[in-house]
């Protein structure tokens, strides 16, 4: 292998290194935006600046930014939020990216090309939001947590740290309690809308369409349903976001 063999693969694997951790650009911030970065200070956020893994950005009052992920697609975050930048996975026709909204709202909106897999998941405290391609809106709070679609399908599951804490409460139940006999298998219908709120634990990952919302609670159980679309669409942040989605069709 001659110098400029070597030289060629050394410059495609450092590439593929950076791609790991480039997340995208801040491509509009709005008001008072910081990012946290490796050095351990908030800064004020450029145009068009660099986020990589690991960066943490906030928004103040009246407040907003929008990410343009590398690769393509949009992550926009609303006034009063965290969002931390865990994950970035860029390859030719597979991008996964993966974030954690600590408080506040983000808009998420991804199409993949044809023949590319594009994954995108925002966790709340309480759930976590996976897509394939799509719109949704997200919103943190510390003991519930919502996931409203837009646009195509969203998969919703608890956050992983709440049902790992189920499992070792069901294990200590269980070395304590009596045998039982098992009963008749009884054939439960597809969630597709409760009928109360908060009647059931959500233990695995549900898949919400175009029109549908979940509100997920710490303690497991919670509530799906159609939310009205027109009311939502008089929100400020949502009427911005349709708006800039717009502009890029």
């Amino acid at each position: 292998m001659n110098y400029y063999s070597i030289f060629f693969l050394f410059v495609v694997f450092y590439s593929s290194l950076l791609g790991q951790n480039n997340f995208g650009k801040i491509s509009l911030p709005l008001g008072k935006v910081d990012v946290y970065d490796e050095s351990g200070s908030w800064e004020r956020a450029k145009p068009n600046q660099p986020v990589s893994v690991g960066n943490l950005i906030r928004t103040g009052k009246r407040s907003r930014c929008e990410i343009t992920l590398t690769g393509g697609g949009k992550i926009r975050i609303g006034e009063n939020s965290e969002l931390e930048l865990n994950n970035a996975s860029i390859k030719p026709m597979t991008k996964s990216f993966n974030a954690n909204l600590k408080k506040g709202n983000v808009w998420v909106s991804a199409k993949a090309a044809f023949g590319e897999k594009k994954d995108i998941a925002v966790r709340t405290p309480t759930a976590v939001a996976a897509i394939r391609g799509t719109k949704y809106r997200a919103k943190a709070g510390e003991d519930e947590s919502s996931v409203l679609v837009y646009e195509g399908t969203v998969d919703v599951n608890q956050a992983k740290n709440y049902i790992e804490e189920r499992k070792e409460m069901r294990k200590g139940l269980s070395k304590n309690s009596a045998p039982f006999k098992l009963g008749p298998v009884t054939e439960l219908k597809a969630p597709t809308q409760v009928s109360g709120p908060y009647e059931i634990t959500l233990e695995d990952w549900i898949s919400l369409a175009k029109g549908m919302q979940i509100n997920v609670r710490k303690d497991g159980k919670y509530s799906m349903f159609e939310f009205e679309q027109k009311n939502d669409g008089e929100l400020d942040f949502v009427k911005w976001n349709k708006e800039q989605d717009a502009k890029e069709q």
